[in-house]
């Protein structure tokens, strides 16, 4: 049982926050609440996340849930910021999620810039019902390492601000569910939710983007299968034991998941191998 009734989402497109606006649904549906859910465009070098999410948004609508969908466009911040997600000249690294690898996808308090307009609009809709709204958070364990701005110490702290600098807060919180989880508890989850909420498993999870280098064929974008977090995903897909329904692509052209699966396997098998002689060196 949650605290509040009426809840925003930061939703990016990918397979976590996609996940949480289905128990954001679930949960607001059993409280009697709303859902408002907030995409952020910030000048990635692709938009693929973004209209994966618009068409996971018109998906669930299609199934009879009426929530409120916006797309905040920050596209200005491009040319600002220093990051291998925004500057066309810095590669996305491939590989295992490994820390050293995925602190060049770190893009510059960027949490911090959503978190503050998340928390305006839950702020306004906590004060317009006079209603308890939560912050919805995908963030999960796996980030924590990476991404300091995924961190409970981060979100203690930015929460304070918060209080501190705004009147009536009171009736505001935040919800993070998979805060010490991992991608695969993660989908687990949405195995559960999809089955609460009446929907199909692949609709859901075929309209997320997980790629932070995706490939365009044909004018059109697919997701990768060798950038690390997308080593990751699939990673959690193997140990549930089913086929993710992302159509993966390299740059030969359209890619079958089975080529993708054996090429992550194939990546953890080297990963602990080298942890292994890391660990004996020591």
């Amino acid at each position: 049982m949650t605290n509040f009734k009426n809840v925003v989402v930061s939703l990016s497109g990918g397979m976590d926050s996609s996940t949480l606006l289905l128990r954001c649904i679930k949960e607001a549906r059993d409280a009697g609440g709303k859902v408002v859910a907030l995409s952020f465009y910030y000048g990635q070098k692709h938009e693929l996340e973004l209209e994966r999410a618009k068409s996971l948004v018109e998906y669930i609508r299609s199934k009879g849930f009426d929530f409120k969908y916006e797309v905040i466009r920050l596209e200005g911040l491009q040319s600002l910021l220093r990051s291998s997600l925004v500057n066309e000249d810095w590669e996305v690294p491939e590989g295992h999620y490994a820390e050293i690898t995925m602190r060049e996808t770190v893009v510059p308090n960027r949490n911090k810039i959503f978190s503050s307009i998340t928390q305006a609009v839950a702020l306004s809709m906590a004060s317009k019902d006079n209603e308890p709204t939560a912050i919805a958070l995908g963030i999960h364990a796996g980030d924590h390492a990476v991404y300091p701005d995924c961190r409970q110490e981060f979100r203690d702290a930015d929460d304070a601000a918060f209080r501190i600098g705004n009147w009536n807060v009171e009736n505001v919180s935040y919800y993070v569910p998979y805060l010490y989880g991992n991608k695969f508890t993660i989908l687990q989850d949405g195995e559960v939710l999809c089955e609460e909420l009446g929907l199909d498993f692949d609709e859901v999870y075929k309209r997320t983007n997980t790629s932070y280098k995706p490939l365009k064929v044909d004018d059109e974008w697919f997701s990768d299968f060798r950038s690390s977090s997308s080593v990751e995903r699939i990673q959690a897909f193997i140990k549930l034991n089913r086929d993710d329904p992302v159509q993966y692509a390299d740059e030969t052209g359209l890619v079958s998941y089975d080529v993708a699966r054996e090429h992550v396997i194939k990546v953890l098998a080297e990963y602990e191998i080298d942890a292994a002689k890391r660990m004996y060196n020591e």
